[in-house]
């Protein structure tokens, strides 16, 4: 591909689109403004088709603008991406806003790589092939999925999903679900997001808060056996003898490090927790530990909230108050990850199968000639 370009494409209500790239894509935009397009969101370029005359001339101005200032345009064969991706979120159930991201450069798609959450097709895709531009679909949940034209196919898309901001990254995760291809068709691709895309991100999000949790829990309970072990001898894991001033201070650092991977916990349990339904696993008698489960962590989060508030705590006074709520947790939290791990992730609205229009009245017979 050329140093700078312009991909042409028509879009239902804004007429003739145009996007540039390149690494010299500011080449492609002199050319475009030259040429009399003009930029709009999200810097794709405009050409109103009013006069499908004065569209053909104005495009042809720009294949001869364009080759001055070292530029390739090329018509893509798919309609403009943002029409698409605007139509398919129309279609799902929710309310999802849609935007077009543009990756004018070729280094601003690799900016997509640490947060992209797919084990599939999408993921191999942006890491391999030129992406110039792509959709994003948004819902009120925070959910967010990239949409591209499928590269190598003539129609079609691929879908998939960035990780949820509480996650963090989503590079390398076993845990992310598998991008999927789209029909060109709106309704279809609706129906299949709703129907298999989003069942299965929904199961990936909970299987990675659930293993979130348990990692922070095992790290909590790995320091935890190594300090009561360094009490219970008085001395360092290197045997060298511990003191009273030592002792108390391995104790802060244990407990400050408790708390800042209890904080894992207090991000991602209370979702698992609304999900278990003990009575309807072989675990039933796991009630009330999840009761006082989740009363340790309203205990926990009174104290992130008031030191996010600007509440004055000592360390004394923080450890004191929280470490009664990680105590729970380690006793409890096999009974936890057993009914989370049982439990079904969030259910969201099905798919609304649109009805046909009603049928037409039988009309007059026509007479015989």
């Amino acid at each position: 591909m050329a140093d700078a370009h312009i991909v042409l494409s028509h879009s239902r209500d804004a007429g003739i689109v145009a996007i540039a790239g390149g690494e010299q894509y500011r080449w492609a935009h002199t050319a475009l403004e030259e040429s009399g397009f003009r930029r709009g969101d999200a810097g794709v370029y405009r050409l109103v088709a009013d006069d499908p005359d004065a569209s053909r001339a104005t495009v042809a101005g720009l294949i001869r603008c364009a080759e001055r200032h070292r530029t390739s345009v090329s018509t893509s064969s798919r309609r403009f991406i943002g029409d698409a991706a605007r139509d398919i979120a129309r279609l799902l159930p929710g309310q999802w806003n849609a935007t077009v991201e543009i990756y004018s450069h070729p280094v601003w798609q690799e900016d997509l790589v640490p947060w992209l959450w797919d084990n599939g097709e999408l993921g191999r895709a942006v890491q391999t092939t030129r992406i110039p531009y792509a959709a994003t679909l948004t819902d009120t949940s925070g959910t967010t999925l990239l949409l591209v034209e499928r590269p190598g196919h003539p129609l079609g898309y691929l879908l998939g999903a960035f990780a949820p901001e509480s996650l963090e990254e989503g590079y390398g995760d076993p845990h992310a679900p598998t991008s999927i291809v789209l029909p060109p068709i709106p309704g279809r691709a609706a129906k299949v997001i709703t129907q298999r895309y989003l069942p299965a991100y929904d199961r990936a999000v909970h299987a990675r808060r659930t293993a979130a949790v348990a990692g922070a829990l095992d790290r909590i309970r790995t320091e935890h056996d190594a300090w009561t072990a360094m009490v219970a001898s008085g001395r360092y894991s290197d045997a060298t003898p511990l003191g009273i001033d030592a002792l108390g201070a391995a104790t802060e650092q244990f407990l400050d490090s408790a708390w800042r991977e209890f904080r894992t916990v207090l991000d991602h349990a209370p979702a698992l927790l609304d999900r278990c339904r003990p009575t309807a696993t072989p675990w039933p008698g796991d009630t009330d530990a999840l009761a006082q489960l989740a009363d340790a962590l309203r205990d926990a989060e009174t104290v992130r909230e008031e030191m996010a508030c600007g509440t004055p705590l000592t360390r004394p006074e923080r450890n004191t108050r929280t470490w009664p709520a990680i105590d729970i947790w380690l006793t409890h939290g096999e009974s936890f990850l057993r009914q989370a791990r049982a439990a079904a992730p969030q259910q969201r609205p099905a798919f609304a199968v649109l009805a046909p229009p009603p049928a037409l009245p039988p009309g007059r017979p026509s007479p015989r000639r």
